[in-house]
Parts: C-alpha cells; sequence; structure tokens
C-alpha cells in the first residue's frame, strides 16, 4: 500500500511538472501549430501532393524533435503514414494516438476572411485550412506529449503515434498499411481527436459515428454537345434526365427512396433518445449552426437524432453544360452528379452501393446512359459507452475543462475507426476539441485557442489517468464497471 502510495505521489508530481511545462511552453506551441497549418496539404488535389508529403516530413522531424522514437515515413500509393512510439512504461497500458494531416480543400476561396493556408489568430482564434480539422487537435496531443517527455522526463504509458495523410479521402490505403504493420501498432486503445464538443466550456466524448460512401452519377446523352435551338424538345437533355434521376432519391416525407435502403437500418433504443434528448444539441442548436432557416428531413425525429443516428443521402455537386458568364444555348452531351450517402449500424457501403447501382439503372430514362463509380466508402462504428478508457477520458476533461463530458454521437464519419476494430482488436476513444462554429470543411476554419490549451491539459491528464494504479482499464476485475458519466445507462 506504501509503495502504490509512493508512486500515486510521483505520478501526479510527473503530471504537475508536465502542465507547468505546456503553460510556459503555450507561444512556442502556437507558433508551432502556425507553421503546421500553413501546409496546404489538401489531399483531395493533385496540384498538392507535393505539399502533402512536405507536411508529412515536417511532421516527422517535430516528432523526432518532442522525443518520440522511431519515426518513420511510409509511402503509399497516394500520400504518406508518419509513424513514432515511446514504449518505456513498464507494465503500463499502450496507448495508439491518431490524426491526420491531410485538409479539405479551400472553395469557395472568395468567402475566406484571409488566405487559407497563411494562418491568422484574430481575437481567441486561429484561422486557416485544418486548423481544427485535424491539425490543431492533433497537435494537442503532441503537445501533450512534449509537457510530458520535456517537462516530466517521460511518459506514464506506451505511446504509438500514427499519422494519415488521406482521411479526407476515405483513408483508401490505410487498411493494407494497417495488415502489414500490426506488430507494430499493437496497443490496448486507440485515441483519436476529430469531433466536436458542445460548447468552449461544455466538452463531450463522441461514442458513435456514421459511415460514409461517396458516388458519382454520369448521365450521357449524344454524342457531342447540341445547338438548342435545332435540336430543343427533340433530344432528351442529359443534364434534364439527371435533374430528374435526382429528383427520385427522396419522398415525400424526406425518406430515401432506394429500395432496400433501410432494411438494416437500427433502431436505438427508449433510453438511448431520451439520453440524446436530455444531453445533445437542440433543434435551435443545429439550425444556429448550420444558418440555416429551418430543418429538413424525416418526420418524428429531432434534428440530431436525424444527424446522429439516421441515415441521409446528400448531392453535393452537379457538372454539366455551360457554366459561363452570359447565355449559351446548347444541350450539353454529358452530365454528373457527386452523392454522398451517411450510413448507420448494420448498413454496409458495398451493399448501399449496389442498391444505388440497381436504382439507377431502374429510373433512367430511356434515352440516356448511365455510369455510376464508387469513390470511396467506411463503415458506421459505435463505441461501448462503459469501456473504462472512457472513464479516464472522462476525469480528464473533468482536469482539462473543469467540466464532465457528455455522450454524443456524430453524424461524421473516421474510417479509422472501423478500420482499428477489425484489424488491430481495440477499441476507439473519441475525444473531441472542435467548436460548432469552427467551420470545419468550410470558409474561415478556426481553432479556438483557449480550447487548444484546455486540450493539452486533458492529454496530459489522460495519459496519467490511464496509468493509475486503480484505473479500471489496467484492472482486469473492473474492466467493465459502471461509472459515474452521464450515459452509462444508454
Amino acid at each position: 500500500m506504501e509503495g502504490e502510495m509512493s508512486l500515486t505521489a510521483t505520478k501526479s508530481q510527473a503530471q504537475t511538472k508536465a502542465r507547468a511545462f505546456a503553460t510556459a511552453s503555450a507561444d512556442r506551441f502556437l507558433s508551432e501549430l502556425i507553421r503546421f497549418v500553413r501546409f496546404p496539404s489538401v489531399s483531395a488535389q493533385p496540384q498538392h501532393a507535393d505539399d502533402v508529403k512536405r507536411c508529412a516530413a515536417w511532421l516527422a522531424r517535430h516528432l523526432q524533435s518532442i522525443g518520440l522514437e522511431n519515426v518513420t515515413v511510409t509511402p503509399t500509393a497516394r500520400h504518406p503514414i508518419v509513424c513514432a512510439n515511446w514504449r518505456h512504461a513498464r507494465g503500463q497500458p499502450t496507448v495508439l494516438l491518431y490524426g491526420h494531416y491531410d485538409v479539405q480543400p479551400v472553395d469557395p476561396l472568395s468567402e475566406w476572411r484571409s488566405p487559407p493556408f497563411d494562418p491568422v489568430v484574430r481575437g481567441e482564434n486561429l484561422f486557416g485550412r485544418g486548423a481544427s480539422d485535424d491539425k490543431g487537435q492533433l497537435f494537442a496531443h503532441l503537445k501533450a506529449l512534449e509537457s510530458c517527455l520535456r517537462g516530466a522526463g517521460g511518459l506514464p504509458v506506451n505511446v504509438v503515434c500514427l499519422f494519415e495523410g488521406e482521411e479526407e479521402i476515405g483513408s483508401t490505403n490505410l487498411a493494407r498499411f494497417l495488415t502489414g504493420a500490426r506488430d507494430d501498432l499493437a496497443a490496448d486503445v486507440a485515441v483519436i481527436s476529430d469531433t466536436r464538443m458542445l460548447g468552449a466550456n461544455r466538452p463531450a466524448i463522441t461514442y458513435g459515428l456514421r459511415g460514409a460512401l461517396s458516388m458519382e452519377l454520369e448521365v450521357r446523352g449524344p454524342g457531342t454537345d447540341l445547338h438548342s435551338g435545332n435540336f430543343g424538345g427533340a433530344i432528351h437533355n442529359p443534364l434534364q434526365a439527371l435533374c430528374e434521376m435526382l429528383a427520385e432519391l427522396h419522398g415525400a416525407d424526406q425518406r430515401v427512396t432506394i429500395p432496400g435502403f433501410y432494411d438494416r437500418v437500427r433502431n436505438i433504443s427508449r433510453n438511448e433518445r431520451a439520453y440524446m434528448a436530455r444531453h445533445g444539441p437542440s433543434d435551435r442548436e443545429v439550425i444556429e449552426d448550420a444558418q440555416a432557416g429551418k430543418g429538413w428531413g424525416e418526420p418524428g425525429l429531432t434534428l440530431y437524432e436525424r444527424i446522429a443516428v439516421r441515415p441521409a443521402l446528400t448531392i453535393n455537386g452537379l457538372g454539366g453544360g455551360y457554366q459561363g458568364p452570359g447565355a449559351k444555348a446548347v444541350i450539353p452531351s454529358r452530365a454528373t452528379a457527386k452523392l454522398n450517402f451517411r450510413l448507420v449500424p448494420d448498413q454496409d457501403p458495398k451493399e448501399i452501393e449496389q442498391l444505388f447501382r440497381a436504382f439507377m439503372v431502374k429510373i433512367a430514362p430511356p434515352a440516356v446512359r448511365v455510369a455510376v463509380r464508387a469513390q470511396a466508402g467506411a463503415k458506421p462504428a459505435v463505441i461501448d459507452p462503459k469501456h473504462p478508457a472512457i472513464r479516464a477520458a472522462a476525469r480528464a476533461y473533468r482536469a482539462g475543462f473543469g467540466a464532465s463530458p457528455v455522450l454524443l454521437r456524430s453524424g461524421g464519419t473516421i474510417p479509422v475507426v472501423s478500420m482499428f476494430q477489425e484489424s488491430l482488436g481495440i477499441p476507439t476513444i473519441l475525444m473531441g476539441f472542435a467548436l460548432p462554429d469552427d467551420s470545419l470543411h468550410g470558409p474561415n476554419e478556426k481553432f479556438h485557442l483557449p480550447v487548444f490549451r484546455k486540450a493539452i491539459r486533458t492529454s496530459i491528464a489522460f495519459l496519467h489517468e490511464l496509468a493509475r494504479p486503480e484505473s479500471p482499464f489496467v484492472s482486469a476485475a473492473n474492466r467493465m464497471a459502471a461509472f459515474a458519466l452521464p450515459g452509462a445507462d444508454i
């Protein structure tokens, strides 16, 4: 008992030293984050492929500089994967820290108040593409690791880092990498910070994510663009045919009309719905976050339920015909649409793809030809809210933010969560630090700097919570013990 008390005191001192180091280094941490955000690491656009590689190389050098070991940059068919580790905490669990350094395209550029890759601090926010998704959230964990390594002399647990450059395009090469690196990535639990809180002082742990499927639909008609005066009314316009097909994807009740689409949708319990109503965002908050006039979707559900536990189909882009200034009397030879499905347990992206293909063939007008291309898919994921690592995360949030987190389900998708479960056999704890108004994927993306500082403290606390002698995470006898976190009953 005396030895355990001494060990606890030593770890408490280490955590205090780490927090003191983080506080003293706050200005440097911010300047380093600014350098990280400057890289235009847009994974979807070929013209930025070299920028993505440069960002990966910078990140690898930074991992070495803060004291991590065995740093590697592994090429893939598109963008590199950066890994590192520190395995000197004998007898302690191993945490796999995942993040992504690639970012979304910046369009529409005209709506940015400042250049997206020339990050600037305005008030208490850092503005720039990737500032929140996911460079800022990822960086908070790196600064926590540095604070422990340099401020306290070591980490309380073992850590493996895995940072990829393809998350925003579906993590297409990650599954193969995980299979080949299973032994190097061996861990007890994974941690990702790529989700949202409810507010600056309202932390949240996400326990459910929707899956995703991105598709492109192409409709072709005549062999070349035609003069609409010579052929209008006689030849079916592919752009009109495309619109007719897209209009059939939703019914009057706003439900998706693809046959079989809802067959595998899992119903949630009455307890979970009640919990979501108490702790999740209200309809008003969702509408305000979206800067919309009113909500839309399936009847009989809150907007939060529609986002988090029901599937959706959205049209993300249309192409075809003349797009320049003025008029051009033309019937285009082809038209395209980009679509995105968000899927819930137990929907499978491959099955939904087949259902969509069959429906498009069925409803296509006879005068046009249809091609369907799948671009990326990811499975939905649900994490057991009673997992002991979530208890550690809840205690860490209280230490970092002074408030207990709530449990949330997210409408977003993080492909690696289901990959970690299938390839490595480990659960993932989703500790989000983004705010609802951070404009993720939109113009003027930002990261709230007070949250950045609290996120570093939270990450420091989380590492130490996992190493507590009485932690249910390391105590097999108590692995499924209940704990005082809102939502343990869902």
